[in-house]
């Protein structure tokens, strides 16, 4: 799979949130160098090859909904929930 020097700097943006905590698709595009780049950010992170390794689960959307997920939502909010907690005992 080819990653584009963008994405790699999303995937590398996203490694960087930490346990417990979410930022919004748009502080990714920020922080990765293209602020206007939200949705394709979103884009970008759908692909994610590696969903269990780069935390796409920590990027939310800008009104506070969840977003997209691959596994679907329902997951999505339960991995946000069991890292609030995790973040609690080791942080």
């Amino acid at each position: 799979m080819k990653i584009t020097p963008f994405a790699a700097k999303v995937y590398r943006v996203v490694l960087g949130i930490p346990l417990g905590e979410v930022r919004t698709y748009q502080w990714v595009a920020k922080k990765a160098g293209r602020p206007r780049a939200a949705r394709a950010v979103g884009q970008i992170l759908k692909r994610n090859p590696y969903p269990l390794f780069i935390p796409c689960h920590r990027v939310v959307a800008s009104n506070g909904s969840l977003g997209g997920y691959v596994f679907g939502s329902k997951k999505k909010k339960a991995i946000l929930d069991l890292e609030k907690i995790i973040s609690k005992v080791v942080i």
